[in-house]
């Protein structure tokens, strides 16, 4: 599984050869592989008409494009608007808050970004291809793709250990612009150019994954909230600045401390543990059909639905747990 972090081709160039001969020694002979565009087949006819964009199929004989549209700027941000103004308002009937719930495509885009994930892995698991997941920037929607794929097909990324490593490699390592994208969430007063729940997004397909399969993640919703707390303002210097490079010249590591290193703390790690956690070595292939997404109340509803039967709940199931 590969994500590129470039276009296949530059503007005002018809080919890159350079990028023709990096792909093609990924390949033996014989072998093909699949190339999945997270823009839009339009989006991508656009760029070839300035230049750029990708380059003619013909160049790739061994690779297939395949286009899945994932929203990654001003659409994903304004739909995430509209979900936090409609789970604000209490005055709404129920009809009226489902059509509004409906009508902001906040679960259109989770089950979207979990179906291109899902394409991914199938490629990798059945076809046994190899796959280059390709976008705008490589930061983004890229991001979200590569990150979700390995969460699906392999069970040490849903260990606590292994998930902090994925984060850590998938979207901080990778250049994942967290200062520009999670600059001031939701408010609607203060809506910058390039702010985008992209990371917001992933977690919540991790957590409709953590709901369809109870047993496999070894972490559990609180985790998720505190990453999603932690990347919009936090103590830690884990989510800071856009890019190693930023980190390294504002010397994030020597002068703040780690996210991670705190959760690893053994009085916080067990905070964080699903009781009902067993090792699952199988691939999870989770349900995209309309009924099996469901909106993510725990951070939607946080501020509005009492949590305290569901807390108890929870710590009677740990106590349970430890009692067996």
């Amino acid at each position: 599984l590969l994500r590129s972090s470039q276009p296949l081709t530059g503007p005002n160039r018809r080919r890159c050869r350079e990028d023709e001969k990096l792909l093609g020694t990924i390949l033996d002979e014989g072998e093909r592989g699949f190339i999945i565009d997270t823009r839009s087949a339009q989006a991508a006819k656009q760029a070839r008409m300035g230049g750029g964009g990708t380059e003619p199929k013909s160049c790739y004989p061994q690779w297939r494009r395949l286009h899945r549209a994932l929203e990654r700027g001003r659409p994903l941000q304004e739909s995430f608007i509209r979900l936090v103004e409609t789970c604000s308002d209490p005055s709404l009937s129920m009809d009226r808050w489902l059509a509004r719930l409906d009508s902001s495509r906040w679960l259109s885009h989770v089950k979207a970004a979990l179906s291109t994930a899902c394409l991914a892995a199938q490629c990798l698991d059945r076809e046994h291809c190899k796959v280059l997941v390709h976008g705008a920037e490589g930061t983004d929607t890229t991001l979200l793709v590569t990150a979700l794929a390995q969460l699906i097909l392999d069970p040490s990324c849903r260990s606590l250990e292994g998930f902090q490593a994925l984060l850590q490699r998938e979207w901080i390592e990778a250049g994942h612009p967290f200062q520009l994208r999670c600059a001031r969430a939701a408010a609607p007063q203060g809506r910058g150019k390039q702010e985008a729940p992209l990371f917001l997004l992933f977690l919540d397909c991790v957590w409709q994954l953590s709901r369809q399969f109870p047993f496999s993640l070894e972490f559990g919703e609180q985790l998720l909230l505190t990453l999603f707390d932690n990347a919009y303002a936090s103590s830690f210097g884990t989510f800071l600045c856009n890019s190693e490079r930023e980190r390294s010249l504002c010397k994030v590591k020597e002068s703040t401390h780690s996210l991670w290193d705190w959760l690893d703390q053994p009085e916080e790690r067990h905070k964080y543990l699903n009781p009902l956690y067993s090792h699952n070595p199988l691939v999870i292939w989770p349900s995209v059909e309309p009924q099996s997404i469901q909106l993510w109340q725990g951070l939607f509803l946080r501020w509005i639905r009492p949590s305290q039967h569901l807390d108890e709940a929870w710590e009677e199931i740990q106590r349970l747990v430890e009692g067996n």
